[in-house]
């Protein structure tokens, strides 16, 4: 392959070579992907018909729902069906979507999750101005600013990854098509430029991070301050889940990004891939509505309507 050709296609490294084991993987992600749909749909669909839940906290929740809605749908299917059909095979312009889809929906979920962080902080620490400083046009602009950092941030990575030529194969050691895992068929030194964008994406990460985290210690500093322990749950409750949600979801990238490079190897990166890219869209619905009496008593609402409608 000379330096100026790009593949037609990539192949994707396999869950399993045995008929038998690529059947359980179809079954397992199909499981996955299932629950995370119905989930992530529930939360939707409670947020949008419930008007008590017409506040900032939940307009920021379904945006993240249909994030994680939309970013499991991006690499799983794919992963299924070259399961289910025995090839490992993705064309060149679908691994280039796959990447950009990929890239702007997590960036995008990054950037919500630390508008979400300034949500709870005017909440539990500005409560008399909630209302001001949280009113629908700044949360539909937050929300869009999320959006739309998200697709700009793809689109400059996309743009750069793909425009690096490829000489030495097409093989990709990932499930599906990951930005560190396409550059290494790289036989140029115009890599350069991605490590440049991932090194402002770093600053840009830090910024992000430590955002959230200045903001969790006026909020716990806030919360520690009250005089009743009533009160002092419930604030408590109404972070819990946004916290885990940052956790998990800091936790497993940079696991997967900053590890030393002697933990690396195919089996683990696939092992956190998954954890990375499939679970977090699964587990943000339950740990959303674990401690929330209102969305748990409109999903139940929403449930029993459901099955009168049936019946």
């Amino acid at each position: 392959m000379s330096n100026s050709s790009s593949p037609k296609e990539f192949l994707l490294v396999a869950f399993a070579d045995t008929r038998e084991l690529q059947l359980l993987h179809f079954s397992l992600f199909l499981g996955i992907y299932l629950a995370a749909l119905l989930a992530n749909g529930l939360i939707i669909t409670a947020v949008a018909c419930h008007h008590r839940l017409h506040t900032p906290m939940y307009f920021f929740l379904l945006h993240l729902a249909l994030l994680d809605l939309a970013s499991i749908s991006t690499t799983v299917p794919k992963s299924m069906v070259n399961s289910l059909r025995d090839t490992r095979t993705i064309s060149y312009a679908g691994c280039a979507a796959q990447v950009f889809c990929f890239v702007f929906l997590l960036s995008a979920e990054y950037s919500l999750l630390t508008v979400m962080a300034y949500d709870r902080f005017v909440a539990i620490c500005r409560p008399l101005h909630y209302g001001t400083l949280l009113g629908t046009r700044v949360c539909v602009r937050m929300a869009a600013a999320a959006w739309a950092t998200g697709f700009l941030y793809a689109l400059l990575h996309t743009a750069n990854t793909f425009s690096i030529p490829l000489c030495q194969g097409n093989v990709l050691d990932q499930f599906f098509c990951e930005i560190p895992q396409i550059l290494k068929p790289s036989c140029s030194n115009s890599y350069l430029r991605e490590v440049g964008l991932l090194m402002v994406s770093l600053f840009l990460f830090l910024g992000c991070f430590i955002f959230i985290v200045l903001s969790y210690v006026q909020i716990f500093r806030a919360v520690l301050r009250k005089p009743s322990e009533q009160g002092r749950h419930k604030a408590f409750s109404m972070c819990l889940p946004h916290l885990a949600v940052v956790s998990l979801f800091l936790s497993s990238g940079m696991f997967t990004y900053m590890k030393p490079p002697s933990m690396s190897s195919p089996a683990l990166d696939l092992v956190v891939a998954v954890v990375y890219s499939v679970v977090p869209p699964a587990v943000n619905p339950l740990l959303y509505s674990m401690r929330n009496k209102e969305l748990k008593e409109a999903l139940r609402k929403l449930i029993q309507l459901v099955l009168v409608q049936q019946h």
